[in-house]
Order: structure tokens, then sequence, then C-alpha cells
């Protein structure tokens, strides 16, 4: 389980250890411990070993696979890139792990809108987080965690100067959310819309 969701079960656990002799309120806190912790789950995972992969950041149905123009507070060029966006519902686990190996460029919080992720206009208006991060060999993958109707907190534990191997846990939104990851121009994008991803794991492009 990912350390953020302690709080939730210990407090869960709590209700149900106060109620104990009160059936009811017992199994409510019971069942909120086991729900909290599964949403919370942080299952291990081992990323490809080939060079060169983009691995999906989070577990979800791919929505959207199209170019655009990553976040304008990045400051970076305005040319459209691929973008492939990843819908997590409440049943995925929320942690969120790095596409690419490399050092941390930069990280910008936004905030914003709380509508549904899985709408198109939950890019552009939603709060989010971004995170650049630049390969040994140069290519800077962009990867944005998007608040949805649910969620009220965007964790991310990197910060600009770190560094980060591919598949590693950098952080977490609760709940329903949407990671949207933007690749260098150039890329081999292998995903397909419709497809279920499992953070860390499945391939979602080739870098150029």
């Amino acid at each position: 389980m990912h350390r953020a969701g302690a709080p939730f079960v210990g407090a869960s656990l709590a209700l149900a250890l106060a109620g104990r002799n009160h059936r009811w309120l017992r199994r409510t806190g019971l069942a909120s411990a086991a729900a909290n912790a599964a949403f919370f789950r942080h299952p291990p995972r081992t990323p490809p070993s080939r060079p060169g992969v983009v691995v999906a950041p989070a577990d979800g149905l791919i929505c959207v696979v199209d170019e655009a123009v990553p976040p304008l507070e990045l400051g970076l060029p305005t040319t459209p890139v691929p973008r492939i966006s990843i819908f997590l519902s409440l049943l995925d686990a929320h942690v969120q792990r790095a596409p690419v190996g490399g050092q941390v460029v930069t990280t910008v919080h936004r905030p914003g809108l709380f509508g549904s992720a899985d709408l198109a206009a939950a890019s552009e208006d939603n709060e989010r987080n971004s995170v650049v991060i630049r390969t040994p060999e140069g290519a800077e993958v962009v990867a944005v965690q998007i608040a949805g109707l649910l969620a009220r907190r965007i964790v991310c534990d990197v910060k600009a100067g770190d560094t980060v191997g591919i598949g590693e846990t950098y952080g977490l939104i609760r709940y329903g959310s949407r990671l949207d990851t933007y690749l260098p121009a150039g890329s081999t994008v292998l995903a397909e819309v419709g497809q279920r991803t499992l953070a860390g794991e499945t391939v979602l492009a080739e870098l150029p």
C-alpha cells in the first residue's frame, strides 16, 4: 500500500475499534479500511529492459491517442506532439510511475477545475501537475497528473534535479483521475484507444 493511504486506513480502523460494540459501526469501519487499502494499493511492477521505450505512467484505460500541445505553463514549444491519455477509474491502482528513466527537468502544479476526467476538456481545464523527464539520450517526456470529478489531491514526490528510473513510483492522485503523456516528435506510438495499461509495464511508445 502507498504510504499516502495509511491515514485513511488508520482512521477507518479507529472507527471500527471505537464502534466494536455496535455492529453497523464496526462493519462500516472495516469496510472503509478495506476499500481504502485497495484504492491505495501499490503493486510491484517490472519495467521492460529494452532501451528507448516509454511505459504507462498509470493503470487504466487509454481514452485518447492524438497530438496536442503540452501544458503551456511548462514553457515548451507550442508545436503539437504525440499524446496518450489514460483514464483511471476508482477501481484502478492510483500510484503513478515514471514513463522513462532520467532526470526530472521541472515540475509545475496548476490549479483548475474538477470536471470528469474522462472528458476531453479535462486536459485543459482540470487541476494538474506536470513533470518533465529528460532521458540520458536527451529526449524529453512529459507526464501530467490530472484531477478528476472526485479527485481533490495530487501527490508528486519528485522535484527538479531528481533522478528517476523507468517505472519508479513518483506520485499518486486520489480519487478517479487521468494521466496524459506527451512524447517527443517522431516517437512511434504503440498504444491504442481502449487498451488497458499497467503502470510501469505496458509499453506506450518507442522514442525516436
